[in-house]
């Protein structure tokens, strides 16, 4: 395969698993409200979760059930959902800053978890041999068909989401958001919608860890940095427009471009500064995150254009 197509299949690929991730965080965030900085514990989870049912049997490590990827897959995102069912029935209380830095712990639990845990997740040595789709088809079928298998995904999130958020659940949500008390003066109970947000948002996570880890084929609690999940999602979900379903895909996307853009650009720097190239792209992100944040604080795509976008679609469905 022609090495430029190899390397845009394999960046559409992961542009895609992320734009998962952004969609995950755009309901709990976007639409609810939820300051979720634990995401990397739902992913890790998820992938986890995914590989150990669908893996070989081992005698290093747990699961091994050699199921087929669908289970797996199912089976990821049930696992995280369970664990924000768990964590949201305790957390969700908590407002703002107390509910980041009660997922921040849970994230790292989580990690610590992964790596100690060596009967069942073989520990910092990981797991390889995960099963990928499509093996059959050789290496060049195999990197397009889960490209494929990829924005297959997305295209369900987002359709999904998109329609939850057009509905009435979704309106509940963004009510929520913006002023709690009035909904509760409606006599929706906010905690229930809240914890279905957290939970749905969580169980998309878990999807995208499981993709994470089949297309990658090995999976170690190292795969799993906060730094390049939980933040790197973050920047995508603001840059692209919280909120905005659309937003979150297109974060993704640019905020991945620039990520990998970014290797090349450091590659270029003298010896003595290559130990801090990576110091330098997250500084590089960093740096966008803040002019984001200056100049277009609502995102490349605001939540406002969608709004406005819904407005002239139900005027024309109404017009018929």
């Amino acid at each position: 395969m022609d090495p430029l197509l190899n390397y845009a299949i394999f960046f559409v690929t992961i542009a895609g698993i992320y734009a998962v991730w952004s969609l995950a965080l755009n309901v709990q965030w976007g639409l609810t409200g939820l300051f979720n900085i634990g995401i990397v514990a739902f992913v890790a989870v998820g992938g986890y979760t995914s590989v150990l049912l669908t893996v070989e049997p081992s005698a290093t490590f747990g699961g091994g059930l050699g199921l087929p990827l669908a289970v797996g897959f199912i089976g990821a995102m049930v696992t995280s959902a369970i664990l924000a069912l768990l964590v949201g029935l305790i957390t969700l209380n908590l407002r703002a800053d107390y509910l980041a830095i009660a997922t921040i712990g849970i994230a790292e639990i989580v990690r610590l978890f992964l790596k100690n845990e060596e009967w069942l997740t073989n520990g910092v040595r990981g797991i390889g041999g995960v099963p990928r789709a499509f093996a059959d088809l050789g290496p060049e079928g195999l990197a397009l068909a889960n490209m494929v298998l990829v924005l297959l995904c997305v295209l369900i999130v987002f359709l999904l989401i998109e329609r939850a958020r057009r509905a009435p659940w979704g309106r509940v949500l963004r009510a929520i958001r913006e002023n709690e008390l009035t909904v509760l003066a409606s006599g929706k109970t906010v905690k229930y919608f809240r914890l279905q947000a957290f939970v749905l948002g969580a169980a998309i996570m878990g999807l995208g860890g499981a993709l994470y880890a089949h297309f990658v084929g090995f999976i170690s609690p190292e795969a799993f940095e906060p730094l390049q999940t939980t933040f790197l999602v973050w920047v995508m979900l603001i840059a692209g427009g919280s909120g905005n379903t659309k937003g979150a895909v297109l974060g993704a996307f640019i905020i991945w471009a620039i990520w990998s853009g970014s290797q090349i650009v450091t590659g270029w720097l003298p010896p003595e500064l290559a130990t801090q190239a990576g110091a330098l792209r997250m500084g590089l992100i960093g740096l966008l995150l803040v002019l984001v944040l200056l100049f277009r604080n609502e995102g490349l795509l605001s939540e406002e254009d969608q709004r406005r976008a819904d407005i002239a679609r139900e005027a024309r469905n109404d017009g018929r």
